[in-house]
Formats: structure tokens, sequence, C-alpha cells
């Protein structure tokens, strides 16, 4: 089953804002390699999404929240926070692994 992605604004801009911080605190070509590689990462949620954890937080919502964990080599560093409804898989936002955890009132 293909699933239709689609990301929310608000994890849109949080992507876009981890984006711009590589370059000032790493490189450039690691800014453009971890967007690339983390919106390529995603996009694969459209086969079998379900194969992602819930997410540590995810019994404190109402409905199944799930995180597909993305880094350069290694070193995870960010998660993409989604849920499944129907046969849509809603981004609802990315945070950095060392952020704290979502409350009900983080999303809208």
């Amino acid at each position: 089953m293909n699933y239709q992605i689609d990301v929310t604004d608000r994890a849109a801009e949080a992507l876009e804002s981890a984006a711009r911080w590589w370059p000032e605190h790493r490189s450039l070509a690691q800014a453009e390699q971890w967007y690339d590689g983390f919106v390529k990462a995603i996009l694969t949620l459209d086969q079998a999404p379900e194969r992602c954890p819930l997410a540590r937080e995810s019994h404190k919502f109402p409905f199944e929240v799930r995180q597909l964990v993305y880094g350069l080599g290694r070193k995870r560093t960010h998660r993409a926070v989604f849920t499944i409804h129907e046969e849509t898989v809603i981004v609802l936002t990315i945070r950095h692994l060392a952020q704290r955890d979502l409350e009900l009132g983080d999303l809208p």
C-alpha cells in the first residue's frame, strides 16, 4: 500500500530551521547532505510507515505517534514525528533528539 505524505507547516518550518543551523555550525555541504537525506527518508514513509517505532511520548496522545530517526552517518540527531491517518502519513514536526518530549499542546 502506498501512503500519501503530508508534511505540516510546523514540520516544514522545523526542517528548514534545522537545515539553516548546519552551514553555520558545520558546513554547507553537510547541510545540503543532511537536508536532502532527511527529505528522502521522510518520503520513504509512503511504504510501510508502521515499520517505525512509536515515539517515546506516544502514550500522551489520543492517537499513535511514531518517529523516524535520522542523522548523517551513524550519528542520529533528529526525528520526524508523525501519525498515520487512513492512507496518509502526517508528519507533525521535526525534533532534535535532545529536545524535550512533545506534549499534546505542542501540536496544532
